[in-house]
């Protein structure tokens, strides 16, 4: 079972969400492991507004926020062939997917080393989880990272070296979180992109959000990440 850390000294509950017209609602506190959870239990999520992401910390509740709920993943014919080009994992590489989701090469970098250590010390305690698509000669071809807290899993980035591989890869993550078809668990991608909605990525107002928040943060945790 994951270790719940020391409680955060910011009160990010008390933040009114529903006050503010804008993705951006707060600025400052901290990343510390009883940051990010309260950040994530009431629907926030952090990134800097800095250049590349660095400090400060904004913390971020979009108007429109992207999810993926049950039975929204969408499988083309394409990607049904491609699953079998990849053998999938879970927890396997946390470290080198999210180096990959932090290439510097990558447009609208925006993770950080400071990102990289505090996500690094969720995953360590339980919390943050990684899943990984490997080719056929045992490298790393996709992956994606993110938080699981009860029955919300909050994606942070994915990555890809390889045709579809980051594709097989939330879709794996698909079947982890819904696997016991419980229809209050959700998937967060933070802003639905044009290609997040091929695979069946739906816009939801930031209130009925945050009500399914409540309700997904009550249940246990997917198997996978139970024990």
């Amino acid at each position: 079972m994951p270790v719940e850390p020391p409680a955060s000294r910011w009160n990010l509950d008390e933040q009114r969400q529903d006050d503010v017209a804008q993705d951006l609602i707060a600025v400052g506190a901290d990343l510390e492991p009883g940051t990010l959870l309260a950040a994530y239990r009431c629907g926030m999520f952090p990134m800097g507004i800095g250049d590349e992401g660095r400090r400060p910390i904004g913390w971020w509740s979009p108007v429109r926020r992207g999810v993926m709920l049950l039975g929204d993943f969408h499988v083309s014919r394409s990607l049904r062939r491609s699953r079998g080009r990849y053998r999938v994992t879970a927890d396997e590489a946390f470290d080198a997917v999210v180096d990959a989701c932090a290439d510097p090469a990558r447009s609208g970098r925006w993770i950080t080393r400071e990102v990289k250590a505090a996500y690094r010390q969720l995953h360590q305690l339980g919390w943050a989880h990684s899943i990984e698509a490997w080719d056929a000669e045992g490298q790393l071809a996709g992956g994606l990272y993110g938080v699981c807290t009860g029955g919300l899993f909050a994606a942070e980035s994915m990555f890809h070296h390889a045709t579809d591989a980051g594709k097989v890869a939330v879709w794996a993550l698909t079947e982890l979180v819904f696997a016991d078809g419980d229809d209050r668990r959700l998937i967060d991608v933070q802003w639905q992109t044009e290609h997040l909605a091929t695979l069946g990525v739906r816009e939801i107002p930031r209130g009925d959000y945050l009500r399914r928040v409540v309700g997904a943060r009550e249940l246990p945790l997917p198997a996978v990440w139970a024990d």
